[in-house]
């Protein structure tokens, strides 16, 4: 059956979800050599990947990965990263800020890849323990209402591909996995894209994986976050029902603020950044991380209307509440 699925793929036709989670499961299993791995690759970014093809390819790799089992609401604000905008950790913070107000973060992510700085750079440099074992994110799920699950420690069968996606050098389907693989199994989820045009088929992604309720998301001023600067693209899944909308920050908020005013640099930098707006610091950062803050409320259904919630953020962040709880979760 393999040969008939390379066949497909090297002539352009898409695979059943079937198909992609049988090519997947070899691939996770060591059981295709390099040389076709990057053709079957290359060939799947060649001809765009699909609907199926992502959603056959998550199921495999749930399947190897090492399970959260955690019972209850979770959301996950992982991005796919790749905008190279290089901007300061918004949804890292964005995680530490929601758990902070009661809600239970199920954070999962890499060191960096396409950026200076990576979720697991920031939160190691935070003090946060990124190496939590199973029975280790449980404990503070339940007491700090957030843990980090550094994404090689859950997934050791990435090993069967990370030499072919250093050769190949470009974005592939596994970007697209990544935030789609959190190994708790969040039912609520925010992801930032880095492109507009990946914004529905990840969508549909998540409804076939039926995920709960989520926002996916690409700002017109090629930010792979909620934007306070443009227009943010948005597509939301609604248990089973898929809605399309424009966040207009312009009717929120108003910023004196500009897009350098959230660049980031290094691990230390970005948490010297995060800090000062944890401690009380106005800026262009606290208000877009207010801003996608605002936007897990809804998600996560704690709110109905996004200038509401984004006031309830702006000044929870600015009570200096967060800086207390990450006191406690760096303990």
């Amino acid at each position: 059956m393999l040969d008939k699925i390379l066949e497909k793929i090297k002539n352009k036709k898409n695979l059943s979800i079937e198909e992609s989670k049988e090519m997947f499961s070899l691939i996770m299993s060591g059981k295709i050599n390099n040389e076709t791995l990057e053709e079957i690759l290359i060939n799947l970014s060649i001809k765009g990947e699909a609907i199926e093809e992502i959603t056959g390819g998550v199921l495999a790799l749930r399947e190897k990965c090492k399970n959260i089992l955690f019972k209850g609401d979770l959301i996950d604000t992982c991005g796919t990263g790749g905008d190279e905008k290089n901007t300061i950790n918004i949804s890292s913070a964005v995680a530490i800020v929601l758990s902070a107000n009661g809600i239970k973060v199920a954070k999962h992510g890499n060191k960096n890849i396409s950026s200076k700085c990576g979720s697991a750079n920031i939160f190691e440099s935070l003090g946060i323990d990124i190496n939590l074992d199973q029975k280790g994110v449980i404990k503070s799920l339940e007491e700090n209402n957030f843990a980090f699950m550094f994404a090689p420690n859950y997934h050791p069968a990435m090993r069967y591909v990370s030499e072919v996606r250093k050769k190949i050098g470009k974005r592939t389907i596994f970007n697209l996995l990544g935030p789609l693989l959190n190994p708790a199994n969040v039912n609520r989820q925010i992801i930032g894209v880095f492109s507009k045009d990946i914004l529905e088929k990840y969508i549909y992604v998540l409804k076939n994986l039926r995920s709960r309720k989520a926002w996916v998301f690409h700002s017109q001023d090629g930010l792979d976050e909620i934007s306070i600067f443009a227009n943010t693209d948005v597509y939301e899944l609604d248990n089973g029902k898929i809605n399309q909308f424009e966040v207009i920050p312009s009717k929120i908020l108003k910023s004196d603020g500009n897009i350098k005013d959230i660049l980031g640099d290094d691990a230390e930098y970005n948490k010297n950044k995060m800090l000062e707006v944890f401690s009380g610091s106005k800026n262009a950062l606290l208000e877009i991380i207010a801003l996608n803050s605002a936007a897990a409320l809804l998600v996560c259904e704690k709110e109905n209307e996004l200038k509401i919630a984004y006031e309830k953020m702006y000044n929870f962040i600015s009570s200096g509440k967060v800086i207390k709880h990450l006191d406690k979760i760096t303990k």
